[in-house]
């Protein structure tokens, strides 16, 4: 071993690049050997870590990513500094997240970078301990471990998994709470309301809202997209930064924040901002004096470090489209349990449903319909697996899929599904057994195709394709979502008992039963229909949001 270390501090610069290069690390014996080296006692932290990280990096790209992931994590386990730890275990959390693939090192990663954030903030270098903390947040919320994959290690036990988090100093600096000078004034008397809707790019789920309160005779409303605004989207898509205002650094962030804001701030009597993501995170960060701030949370966000860069302190109302969203949003972050919590409200997503209630041919009753498949939680390979099961007993059932096709772009993990979801496809497209329709302008139209509509997701906030299809007249046949399934609130207690299955053999009973004949699929239809109609039709809705935003007047 005294060979190895001497080896390892002597080695010449181009020698060792040429010992390192990818093809000598492919073969067995020179990953081996260079495992050896890194792990060698006796070794200083900075030349441990800087070779275990060239070897790291020559390992992946020689397509060993399980020995570059050996090495850093045999290099750490010999490291002192929490620098070092931090980088060494972080390279290998990466490359496995590279591939698509749940990190084994990544609670220790996690921990291990937000080790290094407390040290910095005890040591008032706050800009350091932000940027630290940040790293160890995109880490533990990558999108490989809850968006393109069918599983999450959140979903399944939010307390343990984000335990380092909540027991980080930095983080519970990050998010503890400014609190505001005045309280929110009641709703203005012998005026109309003013109301601020913003959002950044996605006003997606915003259209019927704006619609009903920019007609509205007690209202006077306006709309705000940050993205419109290049000073306001570059503060709201920086998390270093917004991380350092919020630890008491970075006040030209406050400063411009505050300029930029206080106009809107002043002129609106109640901000209504759709996701909470950057601009919700962004308003939080000012006082915003006594006017109401009311944020609306769908389902993404509580995957993402989000809640932990915005000040609830200064929120009034935070709105979710689900029960279950509500309770898994809470166990994910703590300030929304403290005394200055604001009020928590469910309140369905705002559609149109009546428009959906059209005449269906009776060929509508073997098809099926999913609507909106571009991401990996929707799972149309559940659906597709559904569709298997019911042509086993009836090859006259049929799956139609509306919307983009799924996304394989977006890692390693989306990838993979995108390969599987095609081969499904190649298999049964050809038969007619399934078709895909891409984007759909008039969505009421293809409805009356569909006789079964399928939600087949692992997580969803409240799934609109899916509610406007049982408006339609279809039968609903919903997944028990994965993420929340047994939970005190899921799919099954959002929807109707008997809409929600939890397997494709059960859902394709369901389906052969309640269209084994047409009387039988269209009694079913009028009775989903009118459940959806009576619970999530945007009359129904608008008095929640009336309730909400204008209370008594």
């Amino acid at each position: 071993m005294t060979m190895v270390k001497q080896r390892a501090r002597t080695l010449p610069g181009a020698m060792a690049r040429r010992a390192m290069h990818p093809k000598v690390l492919r073969t067995g014996a020179g990953a081996r050997a260079w495992r050896l080296m890194v792990d060698a006692p006796g070794l200083s932290d900075s030349l441990r870590s800087r070779i275990a990280r060239r070897v790291g990096d020559g390992l992946a790209k020689a397509n060993r990513p399980e020995g570059a992931v050996l090495a850093l994590s045999a290099a750490a386990r010999r490291t002192t500094g929490a620098r070092h730890r931090a980088d060494l275990l972080g390279q290998a959390a990466r490359i496995e997240l590279g591939r698509g693939k749940a990190p084994r090192v990544l609670t220790a990663a996690v921990s291990a970078e937000l080790s290094w954030a407390d040290t910095q903030w005890a040591a008032g270098r706050r800009r350091v301990a932000a940027a630290s903390a940040v790293t160890a947040l995109r880490l533990a919320f990558h999108r490989v471990l809850h968006f393109d994959r069918t599983a999450s290690p959140l979903a399944e036990d939010p307390g343990a998994y984000l335990e380092p988090v909540h027991r980080s100093e930095t983080v519970r600096a990050l998010t503890r709470s400014a609190g505001r000078a005045t309280p929110a004034a009641e709703p203005p008397a012998g005026r109309p309301l003013r109301l601020l809707f913003v959002t950044r790019g996605n006003a997606n789920f915003l259209q019927q809202i704006r619609d009903h309160y920019g007609d509205h005779a007690e209202v006077e409303a306006r709309y705000l997209d940050f993205k419109d605004v290049p000073a306001l989207d570059r503060l709201a898509t920086s998390l270093p930064r917004l991380a350092a205002h919020r630890l008491g650094d970075d006040k030209e962030f406050g400063r411009q924040a505050e300029e930029l804001l206080r106009p809107h701030l002043d002129w609106a009597d109640t901000v209504f901002v759709d996701w909470c993501a950057g601009p919700a995170a962004v308003i939080s960060s000012v006082d915003p004096g006594t006017t109401r701030v009311v944020v609306r949370l769908h389902s993404a966000e509580t995957f993402s470090p989000w809640p932990f860069l915005v000040d609830f302190s200064r929120v009034d109302d935070l709105v979710f489209v689900g029960a279950h969203l509500r309770d898994l949003t809470v166990s994910v972050v703590p300030q929304l349990s403290s005394a200055r919590a604001p009020r928590l409200h469910v309140i369905a997503n705002a559609m149109d449903l009546t428009s959906q209630v059209r005449p269906k041919s009776d060929e509508a009753r073997f098809t099926l319909g999913l609507t909106g498949i571009s991401s990996v939680a929707k799972d149309p390979r559940w659906a597709i697996e559904v569709l298997r099961v019911l042509r086993a007993e009836d090859p006259r059932y049929r799956l139609f899929l509306l919307g983009e096709d799924v996304d394989g772009k977006l890692s390693a993990a989306s990838r993979a599904y995108a390969r599987d979801y095609r081969r499904d496809v190649e298999e049964l497209e050809p038969s007619g057994a399934l078709r895909r329709l891409g984007q759909v302008d008039d969505v009421p139209a293809a409805l009356t195709e569909v006789g079964v509509i399928i939600s087949s997701s692992v997580r969803e906030s409240f799934h609109c394709g899916f509610v406007e299809g049982a408006a339609s007249g279809a039968v609903p046949v919903g997944r028990d979502w994965p993420f929340f399934a047994g939970k005190a609130n899921s799919a099954r207690t959002l929807f109707p008992a008997d809409w929600v299955v939890g397997s494709p053999q059960e859902a394709a009973r369901r389906i052969l039963d309640l269209t084994a004949t047409p009387e039988t699929w269209r009694e079913a239809g009028r009775a989903a229909s009118a459940h959806a109609l009576a619970e999530w039709d945007w009359p129904v809705v608008r008095t929640r949001f009336d309730r909400l935003l204008l209370g008594p007047r």
